[in-house]
């Protein structure tokens, strides 16, 4: 696993059309994966799909190549893993509008996989997702329509979406503080599990990437 590096060794990002794409296509599939969140305010729980995609680069060894892009309102790096090469994204928009850093991103990328929050799910539980609603969850849905879709764009198969457990308050009024709060000491102890979630995530990736695209 390596990175390609922004800018430089062949691979870079460049405005087209108005609109940030991958150019020369390389060999192999082509990912997007954006770590959903509020940028600002990390360590809280709406923010942890973005923790989780810092995870994510360290594992693929692009932790310190993350570059600003203000064309796609993002922070992005660039990975391979075996054939299958990576644009990872952190919106620099709030949750409510992540998808318009998405929207922007996605042009070139056969696949689109989303990583966020979920309130359905106890802290410390993972899944992996391939379509369905949005479940309430502002940021996915915004994304869902900056991409006009719940599927990956190219290939008209689901999206997949890695949803992190964070639990939810009891009383519903309460959401929109729990979300943005941090996370508790006790709560602390079981993100290195959660932030584990990329075995999960990389074994998908790898799997997916295997299977011929359709109509490409």
């Amino acid at each position: 696993m390596g990175s390609f590096g922004l800018s430089r060794g062949g691979l870079w990002l460049s405005l087209a059309a108005s609109r940030c794409v991958l150019e020369p296509r390389p060999p192999g599939k082509r990912w997007l994966v954006a770590g959903l969140g509020n940028p600002g305010l990390p360590g809280t729980r709406h923010s942890v799909g973005m923790a989780v995609l810092g995870q994510l680069a360290r594992r693929l060894g692009v932790a310190e190549s993350w570059e600003r892009d203000r064309r796609c309102a993002a922070d992005l790096a660039l990975a391979s893993l075996g054939d299958a090469h990576l644009v990872l994204l952190r919106p620099r928009r709030l949750m409510n509008v992540n998808g318009r850093s998405v929207g922007a991103v996605w042009t070139d990328a056969e696949e689109v996989c989303l990583v966020h929050d979920e309130l359905h799910k106890p802290l410390g539980k993972l899944a992996l997702k391939l379509g369905g609603s949005a479940r309430g969850h502002n940021g996915v849905r915004s994304c869902f329509s900056c991409l006009n879709s719940n599927m990956s764009p190219a290939l008209g198969q689901a999206m997949p979406r890695l949803r992190v457990g964070i639990g939810r308050p009891t009383h519903p009024d309460t959401v929109q503080g729990y979300v943005l709060g941090h996370f508790s000491p006790a709560e602390q102890e079981l993100l290195p599990p959660l932030l584990s979630a990329t075995d999960l995530l990389l074994d998908h990736i790898r799997e997916r990437s295997q299977r011929p695209s359709s109509g490409l």
